[in-house]
C-alpha cells in the first residue's frame, strides 16, 4: 500500500454476500458462454444448409437452361 491509499473495511456478512453474488455472475456467464456457443454452431449448420440449397438451385436452374434450348432447337439433340 502506498501512502495515498487507506485500508477498507468490510462488513464481513457483507463481504460473503459480495463472494456468492460474484459467484453467482461467473456461473451466470459461463451458461451465456455455453449458450452461445450453441447458438454458433446452430448457425454454422443453417450456413451450411443454405449453401447445399444454393448449390442446389444454380444446378437445378443451369438444367432448365439446357431444357430450354432442347425446346427451342430439337434437332441439335
Amino acid at each position: 500500500m502506498n501512502g495515498n491509499e487507506k485500508p477498507v473495511f468490510v462488513k464481513i456478512d457483507e463481504y460473503k454476500q459480495v463472494l456468492d453474488t460474484l459467484g453467482l455472475i461467473r456461473k451466470n456467464v459461463a451458461e451465456a458462454k455455453k449458450v452461445f456457443s450453441e447458438l454458433a454452431a446452430i448457425k454454422d449448420q443453417e450456413d451450411a444448409e443454405l449453401q447445399t440449397w444454393g448449390t442446389n438451385l444454380d444446378e437445378i436452374e443451369a438444367k432448365l437452361g439446357e431444357i430450354d434450348k432442347m425446346m427451342v432447337d430439337p434437332g441439335r439433340w
